[in-house]
């Protein structure tokens, strides 16, 4: 039986599972770690989210994390490489139909840091925003419960429009600090 798309409502546990993960994390990146950050929808407070838990890594160079894959192999972390970005080490932690971590790592000044953190910030701070993406992503739940690529592909067009209000949004804060 392959993955399914199960959501769960927002969990404050979500929080301490990552930092559990980061603390372990923190240990194999320190040589070269430069910031990690609790990613995806069980960084937003108050929407739902498959519980499956997002890190963003930012390293030196991207191409430094080759040799710390025993270590991560050691905690249970699947090297899937690029995994389909560019520039991204991706790791996958947990089995092919229940994954219950992703580690994203990326070189510094990789534009989808920026990306991810805006995403993430803009919806904490805008409610309305976040909720139609949790109402969005139940309903199509409900109509790929079974297919999560094209669940996830379905998302695409929100994010997008999400990902331009978060830069516009970010942008604005900049100046105004």
């Amino acid at each position: 039986m392959g993955r399914k798309v199960i959501l769960a409502p927002y969990d404050p546990l979500w929080v301490k599972q990552y930092e559990a993960a980061a603390g372990q994390l923190t240990a194999v990146f320190q040589p070269i770690l430069v910031a990690m950050h609790h990613i995806g929808s069980t960084a937003i407070p108050g929407i739902k989210a498959k519980p499956t838990i997002d890190i963003m890594i930012v390293v030196t160079s991207v191409t430094a994390v080759e040799p710390l894959l025993p270590r991560m192999s050691g905690l249970g972390y699947l090297s899937k490489g690029e995994n389909g970005i560019v520039g991204r080490h991706y790791f996958r932690k947990g089995s092919d139909t229940n994954h219950t971590h992703h580690v994203h790592v990326f070189g510094e000044n990789h534009p989808e840091i920026a990306r991810h953190l805006n995403f993430r910030d803009f919806l904490c701070h805008h409610q309305e925003d976040a909720q139609a993406y949790s109402q969005l992503k139940e309903r199509l739940a409900r109509q790929f419960f079974t297919d999560p690529e094209a669940y996830t592909h379905q998302k695409t067009s929100f994010i997008q429009e999400i990902d331009k209000k978060a830069h516009l949004w970010r942008r604005t804060q900049a100046v105004l600090s």
